[in-house]
């Protein structure tokens, strides 16, 4: 989500990749992740508009991370967001069978956002609190008190008050 929808992060402006794709691929096989509902034998695979919907489904969901339930129900509604058992063995997903891949995806993730909201867990979901950063996390503290996104912003942060109060 974050690749695909900020401007901004660690306080610099973020150059989103000319070809989508091509990125979105390069992150799948980083992190070991075969995207797509099957088809027959093969897989199905993203295309250039399908890279570009998925730009836009980050849009439609970065206001989650910041406690917007009415953006989440809109985007599970939009993306036909249902329990359904798929293959064989079956698997668990949240979108219907025969769904596209964007759909697929924005269901899935749509639905997982809910859930983590779901089981009170939503404080968990936070934005970076830095100036000149818009990148969301899932905060894994004990406490749920993380405030930035990296070690980065938060240096950055506390710098600024630093010198703010210096000035004073």
């Amino acid at each position: 989500m974050n690749a695909l929808h900020v401007t901004q992060a660690r306080g610099r402006p973020v150059e989103h990749p000319a070809d989508r794709r091509a990125a979105l691929e390069a992150a799948f096989t980083r992190h070991d992740w075969t995207p797509g509902p099957a088809v027959g034998e093969g897989r199905v695979r993203l295309t250039e508009e399908g890279a570009d919907r998925l730009a836009g489904v980050a849009a439609e969901l970065h206001p989650a991370f910041g406690g917007d339930v009415a953006a989440l129900n809109r985007a599970l509604v939009r993306h036909g967001a249902v329990p359904s058992l798929h293959g064989d063995p079956p698997v668990l997903a949240f979108h219907r069978p025969g769904t596209d891949l964007v759909d697929a995806w924005a269901a899935d993730a749509c639905t997982a956002l809910a859930m983590v909201i779901g089981v009170g867990q939503g404080r968990r979901l936070r934005s970076c609190e830095a100036d000149g950063c818009e990148l969301v996390f899932f905060d894994v503290t004990r406490n749920a008190s993380r405030r930035f996104c990296g070690l980065s912003c938060q240096n950055r942060a506390k710098a600024t008050a630093y010198r703010a109060r210096r000035r004073t």
